[in-house]
This record gives structure tokens, C-alpha cells and sequence, in this order.
């Protein structure tokens, strides 16, 4: 009864945790302008986000606090129609040379091509490991749950409550992973016809503009940083601490068969497979299991 009663409690942690119902906090309390203030907003009662891209200028947002462990959620209606050359980002930050960062970035793409979802994470200001999917759904039709959970064990890129992708902590042989910087989250809305799309040969059409991304509803259900002494205190296996739980610990073996079937039929981009740009030796990472 003991080991029934430990598993629904487990199930009921996740729900709680990725019901995407449940992100309701407002972007008036939580996150501020960093960037283009005045060429976006916040709107209705502080719950829905504007970013705008025009030709003046890009915007972005970041959370008032920083954090240390645990889920942060939006839901995500991207840039409709033309939107080659432009890239919404969702992620969170340490600030630095050698910072701590994981991402959510989108670039766009012509009309009627899908978008790219570009996943990363930096440690120790090392950035090098990218993953890049197609949706299997239309990103701009509707708003989408994004959660990046990160607890002392491994970090989870969701998508509407399905993973697709994992990076573990394997600190102890050797691999640097992000568990001593608090990180603040981040949303922006940018012109990166550079390199965005098809590597930069699709530039953005101005005719199209504003571009606007909309978001509502941003949560961050994280343990807060309070300067070094929050490495031990938000690392610690209490109750507080919900992302410690062995729920968290390792993926569900359903959680695996949702995170193969995107890994199998929508990932278009994996860095532990181009051995050319690492002349062969692909980082250590790429040996060990992420799951």
C-alpha cells in the first residue's frame, strides 16, 4: 500500500508540475523589459506578452529573479506567416564568460515551410551542443506549452508535456553541467537574417513587419538564488524542493517512447553525430546515456 500510495503521489507531482493549466503567473510580477520597451507590451491584467520585431528595433524580456533548480513554462504562439530571418528565444541564463544557459530558440522560415526548434545548453560558457527539430504541429496557430526543467539530476526540454531531449549530470566524470549559477529566464524576439534561416541566405522581409511573437502566462516553479549558499539549499532533497524528487530523477519508460518518436521522426540536427565539425571526437557527453 505504502509503494501504491508513493507512485500516485509521484503522478500527482507531475501533473501539478507540466499541466499546462497550471502556468498562471503574470509577466507583470515576474519578468521586466531588458530591451525595446517601447516597441512591445504587456497586456490585459499582466498575464499576455507582445514581442515585437520591426525595423527599428527587436524586444525582449527577463525574470525579475533568479533561480537555481526546477520548471519554468510558457505558452508560445509564434511569428505567423513569413517569418524567415527572425528568432524567438525562450531560455534561461547565468550571466558571464563563463555562464550557464539553456535554450529554447525558433527560427523562422518562408511562408509555408516548418520552423526550426533549436535546443542547446551552455556550461561553463561552452555552447557547443545543439539539437534542432521540426514541430509536428503548426507553432503559430495556437499557443504551446515550452518547459525547461532542471534539477540536480538532468535537464528536460518539454513540449505540450512530451520531451525531446535530455542532458544529464555527469559531473563527477568529468562533464561540466549547470548546477552552481542561478539563471534568470529570458524571452526576445530578434533579427538574426545573418544566420537564421537557411544559414542566412533568407532574409527578412520588411514588407511583412511588425512581427510579433505572443506569449501568456510565463511560470517559474524554482527554487530562488540567493548567491552561493542556494548550491546546497536548492540541491537538497526536501519536500520544498519537489524537483528533487525521484519522479524527476529519470524519465518514465512512456517519457522515453515520447522522446523517441521525436527523436526518430522530427529531429533534423544532433551534435553527437557530426564528427566532422569536432574532427572526429565528438564530446564525452555523446557516449553516455541521456535519458
Amino acid at each position: 500500500m505504502a509503494s501504491l500510495q508513493t507512485f500516485l503521489a509521484a503522478l500527482l507531482i507531475v501533473a501539478v508540475a507540466f499541466d499546462p493549466r497550471s502556468v498562471n503567473a503574470k509577466f507583470s510580477k515576474s519578468m521586466s523589459f531588458y530591451w525595446g520597451a517601447n516597441n512591445s507590451a504587456i497586456l490585459g491584467e499582466g498575464d499576455d506578452l507582445q514581442l515585437v520585431l520591426n525595423r527599428k528595433s527587436g524586444s525582449g524580456v527577463k525574470s525579475k529573479r533568479a533561480f537555481l533548480f526546477g520548471s519554468f513554462q510558457v505558452l508560445l504562439k509564434l511569428v505567423p506567416g513569413n517569418s524567415a530571418g527572425t528568432v524567438t528565444t525562450y531560455y534561461v541564463s547565468s550571466s558571464g564568460d563563463t555562464h550557464d544557459e539553456i535554450d529554447f530558440e525558433f527560427l523562422g522560415n518562408t511562408s509555408g515551410q516548418p520552423y526550426t526548434i533549436h535546443t542547446n545548453i551552455y556550461t561553463q560558457g561552452n555552447g557547443t551542443r545543439e539539437q534542432q527539430f521540426r514541430p509536428w504541429f503548426d507553432p503559430t496557430a495556437d499557443f504551446h506549452n515550452y518547459t525547461i526543467h532542471w534539477n540536480p539530476t538532468e535537464v528536460v526540454w518539454y513540449i505540450d508535456n512530451v520531451p525531446i531531449r535530455v542532458f544529464r549530470n555527469y559531473n563527477k566524470e568529468g562533464i561540466a553541467y549547470p548546477d552552481k549559477q542561478g539563471m534568470r529566464a529570458y524571452s526576445s524576439l530578434w533579427n538574426a537574417d545573418n544566420w537564421a534561416t537557411q544559414g542566412g541566405r533568407v532574409k527578412i522581409d520588411w514588407t511583412a513587419a511588425p512581427f510579433i511573437a505572443r506569449y501568456r502566462n510565463f511560470r517559474a516553479r524554482a527554487c530562488k538564488w540567493n548567491g552561493p549558499v542556494s548550491i546546497n539549499q536548492c540541491a537538497s532533497n526536501t519536500r520544498a524542493n519537489w524537483w528533487t524528487s525521484p519522479a524527476y530523477s529519470k524519465l518514465s519508460s512512456a517519457q522515453l517512447g515520447k522522446m523517441k518518436w521525436v527523436s526518430d521522426n522530427y529531429m533534423i540536427y544532433n551534435y553527437c553525430t557530426d564528427t566532422k565539425r569536432f574532427n572526429g571526437q565528438v564530446p564525452p557527453e555523446c557516449f553516455k546515456a541521456q535519458f
